[in-house]
């Protein structure tokens, strides 16, 4: 498997705007509505559920039908680690300008629960709650889902 690029918040948010980069939430539903980058749109990995997260089988099938192989996507999630997953099936699945955001929204924390990276908003980055035309389910059904 092709080396995924990661960058910092700050690096994504200058790639976003520089270069005309699209930011790909892929934390779950409830996640994203709570707060996410502005802009970003949402297509979650998993699904939360009441027994846990669940994959989301749909979320290769959006993604092709949303965004071209070429387009160029900042994949984020929480921390990075769903973001990565994602990204590396994206890659596989032919996407050639796919960077993860390795933070994530919040960061990721060690054992102790330290915070060991300002993620998005921590970073003191824009946020929004509401981004017409890209929640999950406004993106599934222009996917045909």
């Amino acid at each position: 498997m092709a080396d995924i690029k990661r960058v910092s918040p700050g690096e994504a948010k200058r790639l976003i705007e520089e270069e005309g980069y699209l930011y790909l939430d892929v934390r779950s539903e409830p996640e994203y509505a709570a707060g996410h980058p502005s802009g970003a749109h949402n297509v979650p990995l998993l699904h939360a559920g009441a027994g846990g997260m669940k994959p989301n089988p749909d979320f290769l099938d959006v993604v092709c039908s949303l965004y071209p192989k070429d387009a160029k996507i900042i994949v984020g999630c929480r921390s990075g680690q769903r973001s990565m997953r994602a990204a590396e099936a994206m890659v596989s699945a032919g996407y050639t300008a796919v960077i993860d955001q390795r933070a994530g929204f919040e960061g990721p924390r060690d054992a102790f629960g330290a915070l060991t990276e300002r993620g998005w908003g921590p970073a003191g980055l824009p946020v929004e709650t509401a981004t017409p035309g890209a929640s999950y389910a406004e993106l599934r059904q222009k996917a045909g889902r």
